[in-house]
């Protein structure tokens, strides 16, 4: 293989393929990135066995063909080059050279036929959606993913197309965040699947621009196809449970607030709290919000926010961190605090199809 790319697209390249390289692989081959040559164009590949992601970049070939590199050197490398262009030349023994500007450098490959295969899958359902709107229906919900793999569902995102219309639903079994939005086109009916977190979050990071992102659903595999990458991982497998139970079917009170405020108030009083099973409490009356919290290791604080409320005082208690993170990543300029009483779910909506719900903390 001999082939010369531009260093910034080289680079670019082995950022978006790179973060899914693990230092702490039993089998070496998925620590090196796969370089194939074709007629004008050069492809990066990497996988950990459960994602893949490809990006293509244009190339000066001179020669076709494939090696593997290792990744993380090769990206440091590429880092620290002085020159417009990279030129490698791969010989049969896989030992890759390679020069930009006035430095030389030489790097140990493995074949690229020992890189795990391309697994083919038969597509079951499409969908096309911009890629800007799927990053911000990734972003609005993925934080509340369980983290915990007694429960493998709920690791993953429930991608799931009912009647043309894409829900993004995560939950840990404590809150439970969501997002719908009508995608550019379906086909292949309705149906669910579950992505796994960490492709999920790839996708979050890669994703941007107005280019539209093809998503091929299969039994047990999934793609994302734009124009810049293709990003394929493994399904979770099981049966997601049943969101729509979760969420009330309706509500007594009804309050709406500036995001950037609550989330202000509510990050700065818990400064007061040592540790996370503390909680913050809410404390509704007529035109006014308290966020107030204490401990008695740090102290105590409160902050108020004017609000649009005539109804029964009340308040309730939650896991500050539970709040703070939808405020911060649902991208709503406001939102509506829905609640019935103290110990039933509070519903946070955010307009465009965001909805989060949380339990209150029963207070001992």
């Amino acid at each position: 293989m001999k082939i010369t790319v531009s260093r910034d697209k080289l680079q670019k390249a082995l950022q978006k393929v790179g973060a899914i390289i693990s230092s702490h692989s039993m089998l070496p081959i998925i620590g090196n990135v796969l370089m194939k040559a074709d007629e004008n164009t050069v492809t990066l590949t990497t996988t950990d066995l459960e994602v893949r992601i490809s990006v293509v970049i244009d190339a000066k070939v001179e020669e076709v063909g494939a090696t593997t590199a290792p990744a993380k050197k090769l990206a440091s490398l590429v880092s620290c080059l002085m020159g417009e262009e990279v030129y490698f030349d791969s010989d049969e023994k896989e030992h890759i050279r390679i020069k930009c500007g006035t430095g030389n450098f030489k790097l140990l490959g493995l074949p690229a036929a020992d890189f795990p295969e391309l697994e083919d899958f038969e597509v079951r359902r499409e969908i096309e959606i911009k890629a800007k709107d799927f990053k911000r229906m990734i972003g609005s919900i993925s934080y509340a993913v369980s983290a915990d793999d007694s429960r493998k569902v709920l690791t993953g995102v429930l991608m799931s197309v009912n009647d043309s219309q894409l829900t993004l639903v995560a939950t840990d079994g404590k809150r439970m965040a969501m997002m719908e939005k009508a995608p550019d086109a379906v086909s292949g009916g309705n149906g669910d699947v579950i992505v796994p977190a960490r492709a999920a979050g790839e996708l979050r990071r890669m994703l941007d621009g107005d280019v539209t992102v093809k998503v091929s659903v299969g039994e047990k595999l999934c793609s994302f196809k734009c124009a810049e990458f293709i990003l394929i991982t493994k399904l979770i497998e099981g049966n997601y449970p049943n969101f729509k139970q979760v969420i009330p079917a309706s509500f007594a009170r009804e309050i709406e607030l500036p995001s950037a405020v609550l989330l202000s108030k509510i990050e700065t009083v818990s400064l007061v709290l040592s540790n996370t099973s503390a909680f913050i409490v809410m404390h509704f009356s007529e035109g006014k919000l308290e966020v107030r919290a204490s401990s008695s290791e740090v102290g105590e604080g409160s902050d108020v926010i004017d609000i649009n409320y005539s109804g029964e005082e009340f308040e309730a208690s939650f896991n500050p961190v539970f709040i703070s993170e939808p405020l911060r990543n649902c991208d709503c300029d406001s939102v509506k605090l829905k609640l019935n009483d103290p110990l039933n779910p509070m519903e946070m909506e955010g307009g465009d199809g965001f909805i989060y719900i949380i339990m209150p903390i029963r207070k001992k």
